[in-house]
């Protein structure tokens, strides 16, 4: 089922943008989409019409009063936060231990999979050594596969032609 245009509702960009477009604070480009989307679609000026009549709503509400000390903490709050009050170089001083805390559980993390690895590494055979170490098998292997049985290699060694221990 398709809506028609006059149906059509905003995206959430466009939703997040409905306070500006009200104060008259969107550039003028996406004012200008904003408004030919408004202009063809019922449903959302609907929703720009409930957005005004919130914000006149909200306009008949009390203003809430703020103590005297409000401003004062506000900007105690801030020259705390300064970069040469101490309190600053408590906050890098916690950083810095948590990164060093985080390195630490890494290397506990790294150091069972590297012990892990080099036990497999010595414990576990490694099929390409053994093929190293027995390379003239592997080099005359053909030679071998063309011999029937071992009976057959038996009475080559027992032949005076090729054993010199014989001769």
């Amino acid at each position: 089922m398709s809506r028609g245009p006059e149906q059509l509702r905003l995206t959430p960009d466009e939703r997040g943008d409905l306070v500006a477009y009200v104060d008259g604070e969107l550039p003028e480009a996406t004012h200008r989409a904003l408004s030919t989307k408004l202009t063809h679609s019922a449903t959302a000026r609907r929703e720009v019409e409930m957005l005004q009549r919130t914000w006149e709503l909200l306009g008949h509400l009390p203003f809430p009063e703020l103590d005297t000390g409000f401003s004062e903490r506000t900007l105690t709050e801030i020259r705390r936060l300064d970069v040469g009050d101490p309190a600053w170089g408590a906050s890098i001083r916690t950083w810095s231990d948590r990164m060093l805390l985080a390195g630490v559980y890494l290397a506990m993390g790294i150091l069972p999979l590297g012990l892990g690895y080099a036990a497999t590494r010595w414990v576990w055979p490694d099929p390409s050594a053994r093929l190293v170490r027995e390379f003239s098998l592997a080099e005359h292997l053909d030679e071998y596969l063309e011999v029937e049985s071992f009976d057959f290699l038996s009475e080559l060694a027992e032949a005076a032609d090729f054993n010199p221990a014989m001769h």
